[in-house]
């Protein structure tokens, strides 16, 4: 029989997403017990093939069976006491997807973020709650939640059900985790690209479906403006903060906007990305709010994505002073990105 692991230190909430394999593999490679959680048998097998594959020593590993939208993350008795010990909680986990309902997304991105906090409210030894909300999320110093079923309502209807969830998510945490007590640090990437030095992508939504219209010349125009900035993080940079975020943030609330601001504006990352690809650029640029009164048999752009086209920069003092605290530095982004889009190409962008 395998060696029984120790008991996990940490755990790991959407452990068998993108970014959370990325994390798991972070984490181990530091010799840290660790849990991850899964839904099902069959995740566990193939991710533990997946860590393995990427060197990773699972022995230190334990997986626990959990469902984050339901109290207590569904946790059988069992599992929840092997996860007393546990000290910090990423929760990673989304339902991240464009075009959803909002029945579809709330259950994971609202309620399961505060399944998630309370579960974690209930560990003993626990130091910190990370919490994965993004980088047009969380900007308001004085959330609200819950609001009033009219602003709900219209927030959706603004945003989309993808972004509207994530948005209140990050509002129920950050209002609820100080009413419990639970150190809580929200971490809010921009755009996640692929490993700095192999390109692997592993995700296909947001940037890499403008880079898939662009490859296949469905993108004649390109939304936006001149200034327009689409920032982007590596995962394996962005798998190294959020691993050394418990043991740096002191904070009982902090929160982290994680980008690289040296990311070229938008038309010029895309002009970048021609030019490595051996393929014709967009012939100019089309504003937003064109885009999204011309029908989407035309544009080719999904309306939920447009939110992102803004030329609004970022404040990254608080992710760049943990950064430097822990020794770490943005991998160079052009060679990032160039990577990336070659390895999606090779993936032909996910598509079967």
């Amino acid at each position: 029989m395998p060696p029984t692991p120790p008991p996990p230190r940490t755990l790991v909430l959407g452990a068998t997403g993108f970014l959370g394999r990325w994390l798991l593999l972070e984490l181990l490679g530091r010799g840290g017990a660790v849990a991850a959680a899964v839904r099902d048998a069959g995740r566990d097998t193939a991710l533990r093939a997946w860590l393995r594959e990427h060197g990773a020593d699972t022995t230190a590993l334990t997986t626990a069976t959990a469902d984050l939208t339901r109290p207590g993350l569904g946790l059988s008795p069992d599992d929840d006491a092997r996860l007393s010990e546990v000290r910090d909680v990423h929760n990673l986990a989304a339902h991240y997807q464009f075009g959803l309902t909002r029945a579809e997304a709330e259950p994971t991105n609202v309620r399961g973020a505060l399944h998630a906090l309370r579960w974690s409210a209930t560990r003993p030894r626990l130091r910190r709650l990370v919490h994965l909300s993004g980088y047009r999320v969380g900007r308001d110093p004085h959330p609200r939640y819950p609001l009033d079923p009219g602003t709900t309502a219209a927030l959706y209807s603004r945003l989309g059900a993808y972004e509207a969830s994530k948005q209140l998510g990050d509002a129920a945490v950050r209002v609820t985790a100080p009413e419990l007590g639970v150190p809580l640090t929200t971490v809010n990437p921009s755009s996640v690209i692929g490993h700095s030095a192999t390109g692997e992508a592993g995700q296909y939504l947001g940037l890499a479906q403008l880079v898939r219209q662009l490859h296949r010349g469905r993108l004649p125009l390109l939304p936006g403006t001149r200034r327009t900035f689409l920032p982007v993080v590596t995962v394996d940079h962005l798998a190294r903060l959020l691993a050394a975020v418990p043991g740096h943030d002191r904070d009982p609330v902090a929160a982290h906007t994680v980008l690289d601001p040296t990311t070229p504006d938008l038309p010029d990352l895309i002009a970048l990305l021609a030019a490595h690809l051996g393929v014709r650029p967009p012939r100019g640029l089309i504003p937003v709010p064109l885009v999204r009164r011309l029908p989407r048999f035309l544009t080719g752009a999904d309306p939920e994505t447009l939110t992102f086209l803004s030329e609004d920069r970022y404040d990254t003092t608080s992710a760049d002073r943990l950064a430097t605290a822990a020794g770490l530095a943005h991998p160079p982004v052009v060679p990032a990105l160039q990577r990336w889009s070659t390895r999606l190409v090779a993936e032909d962008f996910g598509d079967d």
